[in-house]
């Protein structure tokens, strides 16, 4: 392990299966290291995340390990969930928990009972509701990670960016993430930082692994031109970007009309839905995820390799947010930009773009091959992955490889397992209790 990482980073790392850090974190590090502040700019894929949790371990004081230390603002609820998960894979002997919408604010607040967690990450209106209800107190909280703090400083999230950073006087320092710029700083959330750690002109940056294509086609038959490409990809993870919440819902039945199973992700959806989109596609339920930009940011899917742009990307930024969906860590990936006849491409698409031959004749790929069973208790029941792991095994007679990709939520849980053993499995651990508790087991459908 490098030697700049102390001994708690070290297992941290090895606890998450990483064998080195990379010169962007360790940069973060050393900076971090002098007590200031940081402006971190770094391409998606690049692993942001661990660039601020490393350093925030050393900064946590063992005198006060009762009290919040340190908070991590994000914009969305998914990227609260997954700073969330990686710290719990750190396996670090100090509590996070993670506050945002789609759930009663009591519900989160009865969370804090019992818990002393040094390390809080949320959205920007949830945290200000906790906080002016006396969930937590901040007066120990000396550091603030805004992570994507471009989104966060937006106008739609200004107003809120700045009554909350108001009510935390006790700020010594903090990190500012993102892998695009803000046109500005507000002073609010302080300025006096110096010059950005920028390591978007990496040569190892993800668009030196990216393949860009071009699909030209016509406004009446753009859907069904993005149908010969996804079967293209023969079964390949492809996320598909729309501008609308619409455009989202009619690519999706306009695909699974015509026989590929995907999943639809926007901001209309409720919180339910939207965790079982993600879900099934990063369990390989379903390899197609078709999304609005919210999918563009802070989601950590691995192995996408390919993102298509049905819908032109709004702005530079959103088009590289986007494209940072695939190529991530070392892996490559293909960008696909559907365009009309006639319409040059906008300026920000690289130079080198090459026109992608769609077949003929779409051949449907070979269907999923695994998928997901709905288990009716979660960690509120204190069930674990491990515990739903075994289960199935021992109860459903599964194999370690037929058991796939777990979560589990507060109130249920999702298990992934082998197509081809799922009704057996079903009848087999139907009226079987899990810990000693009776629940429903149902396949998902979609």
């Amino acid at each position: 392990m490098d030697s700049i990482i102390t001994r708690e980073q070290s297992a941290a790392l090895d606890n998450l299966k990483i064998k080195a850090i990379n010169p962007m974190q360790e940069s973060a590090i050393v900076h971090c290291r002098g007590g200031g502040s940081m402006i971190l700019l770094s391409p998606t894929g690049t692993g942001k995340t661990l660039a601020y949790l490393l350093p925030l371990l050393e900064r946590i004081d063992e005198c006060r390990a009762r009290d919040v230390q340190a908070m991590v603002i994000v914009p969305t609820r998914e990227l609260a969930r997954q700073v969330n998960e990686v710290w719990r894979g750190m396996k670090v002997p100090h509590q996070m928990v993670a506050l945002y919408g789609g759930r009663p604010v009591e519900q989160e607040a009865a969370m804090f009972a019992g818990a002393s967690p040094v390390v809080v990450v949320g959205t920007p209106g949830r945290l200000i509701d906790h906080i002016k209800k006396g969930t937590f107190a901040v007066d120990a909280c000396s550091l603030v990670v805004i992570d994507e703090f471009d989104k966060c400083l937006e106008m739609g999230f200004r107003d809120e960016m700045e009554s909350l950073l108001a009510l935390m006087p006790a700020v010594q320092a903090r990190y500012l993430l993102s892998a695009t710029d803000a046109p500005e700083i507000p002073l609010f959330a302080g300025t006096a930082y110096g010059k950005p750690l920028d390591f978007r002109t990496d040569g190892a940056q993800p668009l030196a692994r990216t393949s860009f294509y071009s699909v030209t086609t016509t406004p009446d038959e753009r859907l069904q031109s993005l149908f010969r490409l996804l079967c293209s990809f023969n079964g390949e993870p492809a996320i598909v970007f729309c501008n609308f919440r619409e455009s989202v819902d009619e690519v999706r039945a306009f695909l699974s009309k015509n026989g590929l199973r995907c999943a639809a992700y926007h901001g209309a959806m409720e919180q339910k839905d939207r965790e079982l989109a993600l879900y099934r596609f990063t369990a390989s339920c379903t390899n197609i995820l078709v999304s609005t930009d919210i999918a563009a940011r802070g989601l950590d899917i691995k192995d996408v390799k390919h993102v298509v742009h049905y819908q032109r990307a709004l702005s530079a930024d959103i088009f590289t947010h986007r494209n940072g969906r695939t190529a991530r860590w070392e892996a490559l990936g293909a960008v696909y930009m559907l365009a009309f006849e006639g319409k040059e491409l906008p300026d920000y698409v690289p130079e080198m773009v090459e026109e992608y031959a769609l077949p003929r004749k779409a051949v449907l790929p070979q269907a999923a091959q695994w998928a997901a069973i709905y288990v009716g208790k979660g960690k509120r029941d204190k069930i674990s992955r491990g515990d739903l792991a075994g289960f199935f095994m021992k109860k459903g007679g599964l194999r370690a490889d037929e058991v796939g990709t777990i979560m589990v939520f507060d109130r249920y849980s999702y298990v992934a397992v082998k197509m081809n053993r799922m009704r057996d499995v079903l009848k087999t651990v139907q009226g079987e209790k899990i810990k000693g508790i009776k629940t429903i087991f149902e396949p998902v459908r979609g």
